[in-house]
């Protein structure tokens, strides 16, 4: 192992948080069961990561630092921002018998043929998913194994999953690969992003009967709306709840009784012409359409809309462009002038 393996070696092993190093190291499965016994994983980290480091470097390669980078980010893959591209065949085109290893062989050589420096390394994950990591280096330069970009595909699906390429460049690229390799014609870059791949998986899969990571609060805020106070008068009560039932049942039709997909944000691009029914007015006059950029954040976006109505915060039912998010597939809007 030369001094550049070892460092990123060292650096991979010094993401990975104490509480979770025997787990993500089991699970790249490249130390025996023995070698992990004889570890002390009780010594300080930097401690820890140099025995470790000693104990790779003689079979050690950088595919095995590689795949430990991959399993490390699939602990963590909330850490990344995931981009989703969608794939379409041909007219007239059939689904063919689709082959994993055949799909990792040529999308390796698309890109190695059109990049002199580059890095690709396969795992095989749950669900006949892959994930692809890929070092991007240039003509004169060896890839850089510290901005990586990583693919989440599932096999005999028209859905990949990206993190951020720090290259735009190599986008095109990377779309030409995954299209050819899985036997598709085009490619397009959906309207959708998020932290939670699973929640963008359940969002273009049509899962969203699932379980997701939930929102920091012991209570949902629509049950907290439905709390009455006892010393109300009796006649509000059942105004109150004749009310708070119809907006539960409105709530429930509109997002279900299972919880939601987890999203960060939601951004509406609005443009439109000025209208006007005063002859000469300087803002009717203007070719160019006004502008206006709207995001709406939250740790959990779907179940912050969700809870609006029952809290009392918002008029229910909310508005299409709120709750078509998950049946869209978008979170990203562009409204204008029909």
């Amino acid at each position: 192992m030369d001094e550049t393996v070892a460092e990123f070696f060292k650096r991979t092993i010094l993401k990975i948080p104490m509480t979770e190093m025997m787990t993500i190291l089991k699970a790249w499965d490249f130390l025996s069961e023995k070698q992990l016994q004889n570890v002390n994983f009780q010594q300080r980290k930097e401690s820890l990561v140099q025995d470790l480091v000693l104990l790779c470097e003689k079979r050690a390669s950088v595919h095995d630092a590689a795949l430990l980078d991959i399993v490390y980010t699939q602990f963590h893959r909330h850490r990344k921002v995931w981009d989703v591209f969608q794939m379409s065949k041909g007219p007239g085109e059939d689904i063919d018998l689709f082959d994993m290893e055949q799909f990792k062989s040529s999308f390796k050589k698309i890109l190695q043929r059109a990049l002199k420096n580059v890095m690709v390394s396969f795992r095989d994950a749950e669900e006949n998913a892959v994930w692809i990591r890929i070092a991007w280096g240039t003509q004169y330069r060896k890839p850089n194994q510290y901005k990586p970009v990583y693919v989440v595909y599932y096999s005999q699906t028209p859905y990949a999953f990206t993190s951020s390429c720090p290259l735009r460049s190599n986008i095109p690229l990377l779309g030409q690969a995954l299209t050819v390799a899985s036997n598709h014609h085009k490619i397009v870059k959906m309207d959708l992003r998020s932290r939670y791949l699973d929640s963008l998986k359940a969002i273009v899969f049509k899962q969203y009967n699932q379980t997701f990571e939930t929102y920091n609060s012991t209570t949902p805020l629509q049950e907290k709306s439905l709390e009455l106070d006892i010393h109300m008068d009796s006649r509000i009560i059942h105004e109150n709840r004749i009310e708070k039932e119809r907006v539960q049942r409105v709530t429930q039709e509109t997002f279900g009784d299972y919880s939601q997909p987890r999203l960060e944000f939601a951004q509406y691009k609005l443009e439109t012409k000025f209208k006007s029914d005063f002859n000469g007015d300087i803002l009717a006059e203007r070719k160019e359409p006004l502008r206006c950029l709207i995001k709406f954040s939250s740790p959990h976006l779907l179940e912050a809309l969700k809870s609006l109505a029952p809290a009392g915060i918002a008029d229910a039912p909310l508005s299409p462009l709120l709750t078509c998010i998950p049946n869209k597939g978008m979170n990203y809007f562009k409204i204008k002038d029909k």
